[in-house]
């Protein structure tokens, strides 16, 4: 017993004690900056910025070894620990700033909406603490370090980055808003933005190599590692480093969110291209490259490709059918039934269900074999639901109307029914696709060899950040109304 505490205590308290302390330095910086360090004095009674830093990286220290015990089991590796680390961030935003500090200073509890808006910076410095913390964890736990990347895996995430990098510029010059983010900078120039996002681009494309040098998982849970890692560019370049070389300071009030809105769906989208381009080409280069045999219990790529399509058709027809009843709620069936000329509310149906189906046949190629129980297809379900959301009403929508996407407070602020129809669309979805491959196994594959080799997949995804991702997919689809709010 006394050893198996020792260990603990070296491998995970001291580690992450350690790592707190370099994550609140980071988030330090930004409450000085602020002016938000007398405001934590107050909890020892005090009111000097020099108590406020000293109590605020006491906390910080005790916070961060609560994130070494919540990662010692968990699969080593950058990118895993730093995504647990984002979502550990937040985890403390709503447990501190929201809950315990108002709770402790004043008795009530932080959880009104204007309460929460006006906690907005604070929102993203315990971001930059759980990113600082994490990077610091596997800077001090060697074992945490991965593979150095290969040459061929630096390219691949070069060109993913750039030519994302370029879809984000295209998109956002049609909107006109290439301005817009030159001006973040202290610059009109369009050819000023133009390269910095190619920066911008090159840079998120060596770090997802470095977090990942080989890719992981299939396609689907790339998808949703770069929305959640497009979403940590936002708050990184669109909100911070940009502002500060323009020599505007930290661009974090609720205010300057909202005036630069457009690039949060613009930088979710790029994040997402960015690993679906990165896990392509890598599966591109293992086609023509390598001569791997599948598992003995697989079937042929056409056959397994067959039946997730069919379920993820079937499975979105009831994610389509419960999406109606908001749908019919909020008067939306004509609008839909424009994308072909029509205008009644019936044939709006019949499309959307179509749509509907369209979907759900993509989430069955994209997440096949990666819900392994109901928390896991909830999760996958939901966050697939939330990027359609950022995808289809807000992007795809006008372009198919002749229209060109508007990335607004405003139009995001029309479709904000629409979020709880996609969340709840993405959660019916991943379930009923769930329960549709868990009753199937091939004819040569004993039930038993399934359901152990089910058993083995579950437990070995919750040792990566899967959690964390469906968790922080959660805390973005809950930011867009914090932001969108008055």
């Amino acid at each position: 017993m006394k050893t198996q505490l020792r260990e603990i205590l070296k491998s995970a308290i001291l580690p992450g004690a350690l790592a707190g302390l370099v994550g609140g330095i980071v988030f330090g910086l930004a409450l000085y900056k602020l002016g938000a360090l007398s405001m934590i004095a107050q909890l020892v009674g005090g009111s000097t910025g020099k108590v406020g830093i000293v109590v605020h990286l006491i906390i910080a220290a005790i916070i961060g070894s609560g994130f070494g015990l919540l990662i010692w089991h968990q699969r080593a590796g950058i990118g895993e620990t730093l995504f647990w680390g984002l979502t550990y961030g937040t985890l403390w935003w709503f447990l501190g700033p929201l809950t315990l500090m108002p709770l402790f200073l004043k008795g009530t509890l932080g959880w009104d909406l204007a309460f929460v808006q006006s906690a907005f910076p604070s929102l993203l410095g315990h971001l930059f603490y759980g990113v600082s913390t994490a990077l610091a964890f596997v800077l001090i736990k060697r074992d945490r370090m991965a593979e150095e990347p290969s040459f061929g895996s630096v390219i691949r995430g070069l060109l993913a980055g750039v030519l994302s990098a370029w879809f984000l510029g295209s998109m956002l010059n049609a909107q006109g808003q290439l301005s817009a983010f030159a001006a973040m900078m202290n610059s009109e120039s369009q050819l000023v933005a133009w390269i910095t996002l190619f920066i911008i681009g090159a840079l998120a494309g060596l770090g997802f190599v470095l977090l990942y040098p080989r890719s992981t998982d299939t396609s689907g849970a790339g998808l949703i590692r770069g929305t959640v890692y497009g979403f940590l560019w936002w708050a990184i370049g669109a909100l911070t480093l940009l502002p500060l070389i323009g020599g505007t300071g930290l661009a974090w009030s609720l205010d300057e969110a909202r005036h630069g809105f457009a690039f949060l769906p613009g930088f979710l989208l790029f994040g997402a291209l960015l690993a679906l381009l990165y896990q392509w080409l890598d599966v591109l280069v293992r086609l023509l490259l390598s001569d791997e045999i599948g598992e003995r219990e697989d079937e042929g790529i056409g056959t397994l490709g067959l039946r997730a399509l069919g379920r993820g058709a079937l499975a979105g027809i009831v994610g389509g059918l419960i999406f109606t009843l908001v749908m019919i709620q909020v008067g939306f069936l004509p609008t839909v039934a424009s994308l072909i000329g029509a205008q009644s509310a019936f044939t709006g149906f019949i499309v959307h269900l179509v749509i509907s189906i369209l979907i759900g046949a993509s989430y069955g190629i994209l997440f096949r074999k990666q819900s392994q129980d109901l928390g896991s297809a909830l999760g996958w379900g939901v966050s697939y639901g939330f990027f359609w959301w950022i995808l289809g009403p807000l992007t795809l929508l006008p372009i198919l109307l002749g229209a060109t996407p508007e990335w607004t407070v405003e139009i995001a602020t029309k479709y904000l029914a629409s979020l709880i129809g996609h969340l709840s669309y993405g959660a019916a979805l991943g379930i009923i696709f769930y329960i549709m491959e868990t009753r199937f196994s091939p004819w040569w594959v004993s039930q038993h060899h399934a359901q152990a080799a089910r058993m083995g997949r579950r437990n070995a995804q919750a040792l990566t950040s899967a959690p964390a991702l469906w968790a922080f997919v959660v805390v973005i689809a809950l930011i867009v109304p914090i932001v969108l709010g008055k």
